[in-house]
């Protein structure tokens, strides 16, 4: 892989590459925290940790010297949690399924 290349792909994995994980790390993680006292714990706390997940992706895209790795640590954060929200939207029954009183 030529020099321009790689650096084209670091390129792509620290900008929006960087910003679509975090975004849906953001989404999925709503699923797995737990929901406090108040019940808006899950909700909160993903949304104050966006930027700083987003700037680990960005740096670690920075400084890391093997793409592979940048690649598989971002892609599998994606599929993992781009599957938690999968399951939640299809684990829902369908509106019309509602019993009526």
């Amino acid at each position: 892989m030529s020099p321009r290349s790689r650096r084209w792909i670091r390129i792509a994995l620290a900008g929006p590459g960087a910003i679509l994980v975090a975004l849906v790390v953001m989404a999925g993680m709503a699923l797995w925290l737990p929901g406090g006292s108040a019940g808006i714990d899950n909700i909160v706390l993903p949304l104050i940790l966006v930027p700083l997940i987003w700037t680990g992706l960005f740096f670690h895209a920075c400084l890391d010297r093997r793409l592979a790795r940048v690649a598989f640590i971002s892609v599998g954060l994606f599929l993992v949690h781009a599957g938690l929200i999968a399951h939640k939207f299809f684990d829902a029954p369908p509106a019309s399924a509602e019993t009526r009183p």
